[in-house]
């Protein structure tokens, strides 16, 4: 029961399990993306990575938060510097999530297949009255 009289959850509708939201809208991102590639091969700091880009280390900075947030990069402290280690381990639950969703199919109704438009020609303009000669002709 969730307190509220009007709503009852099922207990099949209390297992469901929730699309990991974090992880998707950090992986939404092209350089996070790509720092995950480059942190796959180990831990490294916030200038080593700054390097691999166009852009400054505090954007870096910014891109390492939301994926730490998201749960994909774990902030180690080594002498002066802060690493940032990858935990690709979180995407398990993004990837079972969506092979969740493919094992279940969409339960739709298959699809009709979708015509192609009609081709619309256009239709045939009427002369307009042009000129006529001296005679009397349409030339």
């Amino acid at each position: 029961m969730t307190g509220n009289a009007g709503v009852t959850l099922t207990a099949g509708m209390m297992r469901k399990i929730k699309p990991p939201i974090a992880v998707y809208s950090a992986l939404a991102d092209a350089t996070r993306c790509r720092i995950l590639e480059l942190l796959r091969a180990g831990p490294l700091p916030v200038h080593r990575l700054a390097e691999a880009f166009s852009i400054s280390r505090p954007a870096i900075s910014r891109h390492l938060r939301v994926l730490k947030t998201a749960g994909l990069v774990a902030e180690v402290k080594k002498g002066r510097e802060n690493l940032y280690a990858p935990r690709l381990s979180r995407l398990d639950k993004a990837v079972g999530w969506i092979g969740g969703l493919r094992a279940s199919g969409d339960g739709a109704a298959p699809a009709a297949p979708v015509e192609p438009a009609p081709v619309r020609t256009p239709l045939p303009r009427a002369k307009k009255p042009g000129p006529t000669s001296q005679m009397g002709f349409d030339f």
